[in-house]
């Protein structure tokens, strides 16, 4: 295997001619061509290097790093993924009908609520974090809260219909065993 270039070297690719690498991972270069703008290129591939820059690289690129600090964000954050809702109820509405007759009824629409049940559950889990990365909770407490934080899952489980991927539902103590 030959040494990876670094950032600032120029290269003539047979089939793309020449470039300037601007960005480098372990197993590829970004090369923006005089002739063909950006492309990625694997290190191992056929070309001549005119002017190697010999730079300390960094082989981890911006997109890693980038798709590395969002599952951080998800995992460690209460900002919320994208729940799609199940493609039957878009746009439908919840009807709360009283047993009086008398009283008026009340019609929500089955979007905002199922924003709001899918932020109850981003919440949760963002509490299941907080007590498991807790120090001042000991190991029994933690199991003790995350067992009643399943069963609260598990109530839930009824909105399950509202979800369009199964990954994305509740999931109760009897999921978990």
């Amino acid at each position: 295997m030959k040494s990876i270039l670094g950032i600032g070297s120029r290269i003539d690719h047979p089939e793309h001619g020449k470039g300037v690498v601007t960005n480098v991972t372990a197993d590829m270069y970004w090369v923006t061509f005089l002739d063909k703008g950006l492309e990625t290129i694997d290190v191992d591939s056929s070309f001549e290097v005119i002017d190697a820059v010999q730079d300390e690289v960094d082989t981890v690129s911006f997109y890693e790093v980038e798709q590395s600090l969002k599952a951080i964000l998800k995992k460690w954050s209460d900002v919320t993924e994208i729940v799609p809702i199940a493609d039957k109820y878009k746009g439908g509405t919840l009807l709360l009908q009283p047993k009086d007759k008398t009283l008026s009824s009340k019609e929500i629409p089955i979007d905002t609520f199922f924003r709001k049940v899918v932020l109850l559950r981003d919440r949760l889990r963002v509490l299941e974090q907080k007590i498991n990365s807790s120090s001042a909770l000991d190991d029994q407490d933690k199991v003790d809260i995350q067992q009643y934080i399943t069963r609260c899952y598990g109530s839930l489980t009824t909105f399950n219909v509202l979800f369009k991927n199964n990954s994305q539902q509740f999931k109760g103590e009897s999921a978990k065993k």
